[in-house]
C-alpha cells in the first residue's frame, strides 16, 4: 500500500524529522501536534484549555488537507505534562469530537518544550462512509 504525505502550509510546520500526516490506504495518521501557532511557529503559552484548543485546531487543519474531519477520527493519543490537568483538558477535548467519541489513551509525559502542556496525535479512517 503506497503512503502519501499530508502537508499544508495552513498548519503548524514540523519542528523535527516527521510529516504533518501520512495517508496509508483508508487511514490518516496525524503526527503529534503541540500548541504551535501556524502563523508564527511559536508555542502558544497559556492555560491547558487554550493549548488544547490550539492543538485540536492544528489537527483539524491537517485532517482537512487530507479530506477528513474530526468525525473521521477513530483513535487519539494524548500526552499531558501533568495528569492533574485532565479534567480541564477533557472539557475542551469533548467539544471537538461528535459522538461516538474516538477511542483514546491519555498519559502523563515529559513534553519536549518548556511550557508545553499537551501533545495529541490521531488516526482517522476515511474508507466507507
Amino acid at each position: 500500500m503506497p503512503r502519501q504525505q499530508i502537508s499544508t502550509k495552513s498548519g503548524a510546520s514540523p519542528i523535527g524529522a516527521y510529516s504533518q500526516g501520512i495517508r496509508a490506504g483508508d487511514f490518516i495518521f496525524v503526527s503529534g501536534q503541540g500548541p504551535l501557532d501556524p502563523a508564527t511557529g511559536q508555542l502558544v503559552l497559556g492555560t491547558i484549555e487554550e493549548q488544547t484548543a490550539r492543538v485540536l485546531e492544528n489537527i483539524k487543519i491537517i485532517l482537512a488537507a487530507a479530506g477528513a474531519t474530526m468525525a473521521d477520527v477513530v483513535k487519539v493519543s494524548v500526552h499531558l505534562s501533568d495528569v492533574a490537568l485532565f479534567e480541564a483538558y477533557n472539557k475542551v477535548y469533548a467539544t471537538y469530537f461528535p459522538d461516538p467519541k474516538p477511542a483514546r489513551t491519555t498519559v502523563g509525559s515529559q513534553l519536549p518544550a518548556k511550557g508545553m502542556l499537551v501533545e495529541i496525535d490521531v488516526i482517522a479512517y476515511v474508507g466507507e462512509k
